[in-house]
């Protein structure tokens, strides 16, 4: 009766520490995806702002920069 209520314990153990495993798999490989999207993300969207630099000829692109452009000095400024 021991050796088979020590055997249940024992198998016990081993599920748990598969499942522990597996569980730390599925983190990983969640992870991978993730990063795999933004990176797909940020690809498209870097496309996307090439097509419409090439469509408009970059006027869109360069008002975008002054604006950047203006709202850095504008922070520059209150922050002295």
């Amino acid at each position: 009766m021991k050796l088979k209520t020590t055997a249940l314990l024992f198998t016990s153990l081993l599920v748990l520490a598969g499942c522990d495993q597996a569980e730390k798999s599925a983190q990983q490989l969640m992870g991978k995806a993730a990063e795999t999207a933004k990176q797909a993300i940020d690809d498209t969207h870097k496309a996307a702002e090439q097509a419409i630099s090439d469509a408009t000829g970059g006027l869109i692109s360069k008002k975008e920069s002054t604006e950047k452009d203006a709202d850095k000095t504008n922070s520059s400024s209150q922050e002295i």
